[in-house]
């Protein structure tokens, strides 16, 4: 009986009112789905712009399957109209990009007739997300930061801050020495690891005790230099 469901609408490949109304507002239902997965998956960084591209993606690709059918000229020339445009954007995040698979996948079903696979594979993939995304999957333990301390010339750079760091149990690189302020300080950048149990404001604090309360500086997503 479930063989007969999924393979019902394969079978008709004729374009009609009743079946284009029902693949464009499937289409939909599926990004709505999709770009809920997302927002709640990645509620801190996501933006409004992502997620309504999310809704409108698989109904998009699910027209042109709609248009294109088992026509080879249609498909030659809707071919030959997208090759003229041009996107520019700048490289995303692969987690974006896999959404942005996701949703052309589920267009694609939803085009084709496939409405039960459109369905399985999205909930399929959906509870996926929010699985991996749960336990965290991949994230690391430590976190790496890159540490900017400004110290006066009369203390000793290589070992100024070395209980600090053992005190809160954290690794370290020191990357960087240059002076500043016609020579009169030190600025010293580190690569550091924190785990999960330093408390980042403690952390600065003991820093700031040592070298004079001179600048500090914290980059969450560092670039190390060198």
């Amino acid at each position: 009986m479930l063989d007969s469901i999924f393979s019902s609408a394969l079978t008709d490949t004729t374009l009609t009112f009743s079946s284009a109304v029902i693949t464009i507002g499937l289409a939909i239902l599926m990004g709505a789905i999709i770009s809920l997965t997302y927002m709640k998956t990645n509620a801190n960084t996501y933006s409004q712009s992502f997620t309504l591209t999310m809704v409108v993606l698989p109904v998009i690709v699910a027209i042109i399957i709609l248009l294109i059918g088992s026509n080879v000229a249609r498909a030659f020339s809707l071919a030959g109209a997208f090759s003229i445009i041009r996107f520019r954007s700048a490289p995303g995040d692969p987690k974006d990009i896999s959404y942005v698979l996701f949703t052309m996948a589920s267009g694609l079903a939803c085009g084709v007739g496939a409405f039960g696979y459109a369905v399985l594979f999205t909930i399929i993939l959906c509870v996926l997300m929010f699985v991996l995304s749960h336990f965290k999957f991949g994230a690391k333990k430590n976190q790496q930061k890159l540490l900017k301390v400004t110290i006066p010339e009369n203390l000793s750079y290589e070992e100024a801050f070395d209980e600090v760091f053992k005190k809160f149990n954290v690794e370290y690189q020191l990357n960087k020495v240059r002076t500043t302020e016609l020579g009169s300080l030190y600025e010293l950048v580190y690569l550091v690891h924190l785990g999960q149990h330093v408390n980042q404001k403690e952390f600065l604090d003991a820093v700031r005790t040592r070298n004079g309360n001179l600048d500090i500086s914290l980059n969450m997503a560092p670039t190390p230099e060198y």
